[in-house]
């Protein structure tokens, strides 16, 4: 009767392992998605574009102001009075009908709430699989719980298009364009 399995005498080969492949390479973006990660790397890339427009850069220290960053205009705007605004920044990566959709809103008591005057100067949205900023003054959206965003390729014109990549807002004051 033969034995089932290797022979006593025979040299064994030791089991080969299987290569294990790689983690496909995420961006953070990808890399836990939790809101709160996604709105941390959203600051970071506020606090990058801004840069890159000149403005000075702060960030309040916690998280208990309604605002995420300080910016200083004063020094692209010569002989201007000294001035600080105070961003709240969110970010989409969800299309909803055809649109983004993000917060303009604090949570009180599970109820959203509405930026007021007295928190913040600007609203700046980040559509990120567009790479695409939108710079509100909040007086345009004062009493808004939320916005929608139009992407780049639809055609039909949309009420939010012109503060698409509006950074000139920020340089002006109260963000009103003077004429």
């Amino acid at each position: 009767m033969r034995r089932k399995g290797p022979s006593p005498g025979r040299n064994q080969r030791p089991a080969q392992a299987l290569p294990i492949p790689a983690a496909p390479k995420q961006t953070p973006f990808e890399r836990e998605q939790t809101t709160k990660r996604r709105g941390e790397i959203s600051e970071l890339a506020f606090a990058l574009a801004a840069a890159r427009q000149g403005f000075g850069i702060s960030r309040p220290y916690g998280d208990s102001e309604r605002y995420d960053i300080i910016l200083d205009p004063s020094h692209l705007e010569p002989n201007a009075h000294p001035r600080l605004v105070r961003v709240q920044v969110k970010s989409s990566t969800q299309l909803q009908y055809g649109l983004y959709r993000v917060n303009a809103h604090r949570c009180i008591n599970g109820r959203a709430v509405p930026y007021t005057l007295a928190e913040i100067d600007f609203f700046a949205a980040y559509v990120i699989p567009e790479d695409s900023w939108f710079i509100f003054p909040l007086t345009h959206i004062l009493g808004a719980t939320a916005v929608t965003l139009s992407p780049k390729r639809r055609r039909k014109p949309h009420i939010n298009n012109p503060y698409r990549e509006a950074w000139h807002l920020l340089h002006e004051p109260d963000g009103l364009e003077f004429a």
